[in-house]
């Protein structure tokens, strides 16, 4: 997808599930960031466990939930969604795969191995060595020509093509095949650090060798997979996808002789679980957006007051009924709920385009307001999780790399920069106020989201002890982007960014300078807060192209500095993820960073 595209989709998805995405002052005197500090991480994001495939016995049949039926397994087309990524798992290879820390790793099953030419020896060059015994389910082997044809359907080079993600393929200049079949030699035009990305999921070339190709949704069974399992069934009319495995498959054969992929809503898993017709089941909406029990009608209340005073319960907010909708889960007969830490970003973001946020130092002082530490208390406590608040805009908090930078806002009162600016505090207390205008900001919350109005109530409350005063407005999923975030009608909003494992081209469109559109209007593309540097532009550039890990890391790090100084946005704590799992299931689980991997799962002996 084009990366405004994909940002956008992103945001909209992980809004669905619940919370858990201009001016070139510099803030604060420019201080340089610390220095590159690179631990290894200390906890895991993904709560799965490690499997024995000799205590997974074989045969059994798996029943995975689905939002719905995708309509597209092609991940890289403007329709495709988190199930379109689910099953292309099962079902394309991916060179790499991120571990529970979100390091690339080449996946033995496709990639016997890759390297780089040295730093600084240009052009760069890297050398895939692909698993000879790799081949796609109509006997053709993997080869250059699928990377090829890849590199140019995602490269932006081809307008025809529609959809596609920009990021690292427009940096390729050529793929061939090597010394062997088995070799790819790709070579780019640019230094790109992050090619580990690249290439996953890989389609075959007869999915994306012309942009009439691109554009099917492979749901036909019609092109060849290379996956553990293949695809049997896509019935979108009745709700199921079923795959099997693979007969060619040439790796650690499959436990269970097949996958149904059963389209349940939210709101119908707990059930689905507990009436056995599920084993796997995504819950973080189940319990996110449990729906409160209705109010009882005016007579019936009336009636049963007058019966018995006490037998009228007050209606639930949407809280509570996330509470008894997760108590309920934990209750499930033969049902584990699985809790972690998701790879997405939840933050507050400021609109650095209207209103007092305009003004760097009231975004500097609303910054410093901000108690993380309340917020994450509130947000993830009744949840089961650790309250950790983020303090990177970059990486989350259990990601190679990851520091907590935000010192760099600030340690000073508040209250003086505010009184810098011109909004003064009643001697009483209350909301401040310059010109007689009160310092009142609108605050965009993901409707129907128990996480998300538990987030906004904290951030509610402690920015009224700094005299700003917050109104809520609760938006449903579908227009909060388009009507609001990129429309720009808003002053703060809550919602989650991806965390991927290359977030110097990730991460970069979210935080890039806005640039005027051909009438002169400035164009944010994804960068929501609307404002930008063109230092952090750069840092971002040279932390993509940089080889060395320990220097592109520490270049992050300084851009992830800047951000804080700008005021741009508030990271607040990495988004929940809860999955119900049946007793007996193995290899499923939350996954974090990484995804299934579908030929370990199965039913325990």
């Amino acid at each position: 997808m084009r990366v405004r595209q994909l940002t956008a989709a992103a945001v909209a998805l992980l809004l669905a599930a619940g919370l858990g995405g201009c001016s070139d002052d510099p803030g604060p005197a420019r201080t340089p960031a610390p220095a590159p500090v690179l631990p290894e991480p200390t906890a895991t994001t993904g709560d799965v466990g490690p499997v024995d495939r000799t205590a997974v016995r074989d045969g059994g049949t798996l029943r995975w939930a689905l939002d719905g039926v995708p309509a597209t397994l092609n991940v890289y087309q403007g329709a495709a969604n988190t199930d379109s990524a689910l099953l292309a798992h099962a079902l394309y290879p991916s060179l790499f795969r991120p571990d529970e820390h979100g390091r690339l790793l080449p996946d033995p099953d496709y990639l016997a191995g890759a390297e780089s030419t040295p730093p600084g020896q240009l052009p760069q060059v890297v050398t895939y060595r692909l698993n000879p015994r790799a081949v796609w389910s109509d006997g053709t082997p993997v080869s250059a020509a699928d990377l090829d044809a890849q590199r140019t359907a995602l490269s932006g080079l081809d307008p025809a093509y529609r959809g596609g993600r920009a990021a690292g393929y427009d940096a390729i200049d050529s793929v061939t095949p090597g010394a062997d079949p088995h070799e790819v030699r790709v070579v780019f035009r640019r230094p790109y650090a992050e090619w580990r990305s690249l290439f996953g999921p890989l389609y075959p070339a007869a999915a994306t060798a012309t942009p009439a190709a691109f554009e099917r949704p492979l749901t036909d069974g019609g092109g060849p997979s290379a996956g553990p399992y293949a695809l049997s069934r896509y019935d979108a009319g009745g709700g199921a996808v079923t795959v099997v495995r693979s007969p060619l498959w040439w790796g650690e054969p499959p436990k269970a002789d097949r996958i149904d992929f059963l389209a349940t809503p939210p709101e119908q898993r707990l059930d689905a679980l507990d009436q056995d017709r599920l084993d796997v089941a995504p819950l973080t909406a189940a319990v996110d957006r449990a729906v409160p029990a209705p109010t009882p009608a005016p007579e019936a209340a009336d009636a049963t007051a007058s019966a018995s005073p006490s037998a009228a319960p007050p209606p639930v907010a949407v809280p509570e009924a996330a509470a008894l909708a997760l108590r309920r889960a934990e209750s499930l007969p033969g049902v584990t709920v699985h809790r972690a830490a998701a790879a997405s970003l939840t933050q507050l973001t400021l609109n650095a385009a209207r209103g007092p946020l305009t003004d760097p130092l009231v975004r500097r002082a609303l910054t410093r307001a901000v108690d993380r530490q309340r917020i994450a208390d509130a947000a993830l406590t009744p949840l089961g999780l650790p309250a950790a608040p983020l303090g990177s805009h970059l990486l989350a908090g259990d990601q190679e790399g990851y520091r907590d930078n935000s010192g760099a806002a600030g340690q000073g009162d508040p209250a003086k920069l505010l009184d810098e600016a011109g909004w003064a505090r009643p001697a009483g207390g209350g909301t401040r106020a310059k010109d007689g205008k009160p310092l009142a900001l609108s605050l965009l919350v993901p409707a129907g989201s128990a996480t998300a109005e538990r987030t906004a109530d904290a951030l509610t409350a402690g920015l009224a002890d700094a005299g700003i005063a917050v109104q809520q407005v609760p938006v449903p999923a579908g227009s909060f982007v388009g009507e609001h975030l990129a429309a720009g009608d808003y002053d703060l909003a809550l919602f989650s960014w991806p965390a991927g494992p290359s977030p110097a081209s990730e991460q970069r469109p979210a935080y890039a300078k806005p640039r005027p559109d051909p009438d002169g209007v400035s164009d944010p593309g994804g960068n929501f807060g609307r404002s930008g540097t063109e230092e952090i532009d750069r840092l971002f550039d040279r932390a993509a192209a940089e080889p060395d890990r320990t220097v592109r890391l520490d270049l992050l790090q300084e851009a992830d500095v800047r951000i804080w100084q700008l005021g741009h946005s508030v990271p607040l704590y990495q988004r929940p993820e809860l999955v119900g799992v049946r007793t007996g299931v193995v290899g499923a689980g939350a996954y974090g960073f990484g995804w299934p991997r579908f030929q370990d799962v199965g039913w325990s002996r």
